[in-house]
């Protein structure tokens, strides 16, 4: 069980003991990311991650952090979303101490070197290169840029290389300084620990500041489109990446779980409707799956397919079929209960692991959602009815509000709009 702490400057420690290992995770999660920049200073967030591993006054350079880390044998990374960024060290639980000084000294004592800042300009451009030039990664980019168009939403997370190239040491400073505060942050543990230890080292090292609540964001609302719209990214590839996807309920939304428990059934795994049919069946890919992506105020239902570049008509042609299929026949209660059981196993799976539990409560937290349980979310799951999730295919589905991101050997549009709205 896991206990929730409520500091009075508006941050929460939340414990995760498990005592039948040797490791503990701590991890540092701040409510800031691509969705709070502008289109001048976007890809400030992920910068600023970066800069938080390049020295501080203690540790005056990376290898003076990386060393000290690597040297206990410890698991060590960041990362940027569009509405959060996180910090976590993975160690020995003898090295708790370590763990917690060194996120603190690193998230308090960043000295933004200039010299350093200049020379990770370079690091950041050749990741943007290295995702723009994988059509797997990069396709979700397109895809998204594509449904939440003209929204904070629409933005990569690192930024256009115009950015990263021009921003200055003190802009990027300024942006920290507005949003790494504690109020705005939620510290998590979870391991071989003693409470009362752990919660001496995080407050000393993580002290209370002045109270200031949590960032909130500018709200992004479902949009009702004109008709379908489509990305293309014209590459010469053999296989090309598609994106097919609808925006829908936030991830607060009483209706966030049977959606999820929808693309489950669509395509959430190797017995799903679409593998089945576009794989197995008609053999028009390797892979195809459906997912959802949830914000704190929108989400998006999308199908990601890897394609034959000569079969991508008839592939959509498929898809289509049988997204009408679901929306006007519905789902049987056999497959709702199949996909009861995938998700109820696939969820203790996932969150046997204290890391996977404890970033599963810390997020939930960050987004002022009441932090569930694995019990309870496992019992929200078998209330889910067929009625609802049916009701949401009927809702969903409506090709004029449809969104197709492909990346491949394509030019014209007007063959994929044509096979979209017929």
């Amino acid at each position: 069980m896991y206990q929730r702490i409520i500091r009075k400057d508006g941050s929460v420690i939340i414990l995760l003991p498990k005592h039948d290992t040797k490791a503990i995770t701590f991890e540092v999660l701040y409510k800031v990311g691509s969705r709070n920049e502008d289109d001048k200073n976007n890809g400030v967030s992920h910068f600023v991650e970066h800069l938080m591993f390049k020295g501080t006054t203690k540790r005056p350079n990376t290898l003076d952090i990386s060393k000290e880390l690597d040297g206990v044998g410890a698991e060590y990374n960041a990362f940027t979303g569009k509405d959060h960024t996180g910090y976590y060290i993975k160690a020995d639980n003898r090295h708790l101490p370590l763990a917690i000084e060194m996120l603190s000294d690193m998230l308090h004592n960043s000295k933004f070197d200039k010299d350093e800042v200049n020379r990770e300009r370079g690091v950041i451009i050749e990741e943007i290169k290295m995702y723009e030039e994988n059509p797997l990664m990069h396709i979700e980019d397109v895809f998204e840029s594509l449904i939440f168009k003209d929204t904070v939403l629409g933005r990569e997370i690192a930024g256009p290389k115009v950015n990263i190239k021009n921003i200055s040491r003190d802009a990027l400073y300024n942006y920290y300084q507005k949003y790494y505060y504690s109020g705005n942050l939620v510290l998590s543990l979870a391991g071989n620990f003693k409470t009362k230890d752990a919660l001496s080292l995080i407050n000393k090292f993580f002290p209370q500041n002045k109270s200031k609540k949590r960032v909130k964001v500018q709200a992004v609302k479902k949009v009702l489109q004109k008709n379908s719209q489509i990305s293309l990214v014209n590459r010469p590839l053999e296989q090309a990446q598609m994106i097919l996807g609808w925006s829908s309920v936030s991830k607060k939304d009483k209706n966030f779980l049977p959606l999820q428990m929808l693309a489950n059934i669509l395509g959430g795994n190797m017995s799903s409707r679409l593998f089945l049919q576009i794989r197995e069946r008609r053999g028009l890919c390797y892979s195809i799956r459906a997912g959802v992506s949830g914000y704190e105020d929108i989400s998006n239902f999308a199908i990601s397919a890897g394609l034959n570049k000569d079969k991508i008509e008839e592939a959509l042609v498929a898809i289509r079929e049988e997204i009408e299929k679901v929306k006007n026949e519905g789902i049987s209660a056999e497959e709702l209960q199949q996909a009861k059981e995938n998700i109820h196993g696939r969820l203790i799976l996932r969150l046997e692991n204290p890391s996977s539990y404890l970033a599963f409560l810390s997020d939930q937290e960050l987004f002022g959602q009441k932090p569930k349980t694995l019990e309870e979310l496992l019992r929200e799951v078998d209330k889910v009815t067929l009625k609802q999730v049916n009701q949401i295919a009927k809702n969903l589905f409506d090709m004029s509000q449809s969104n197709l991101a492909l990346i491949g050997p394509f030019k014209d549009k007007k063959k994929f709009i044509s096979i979209l709205n017929k």
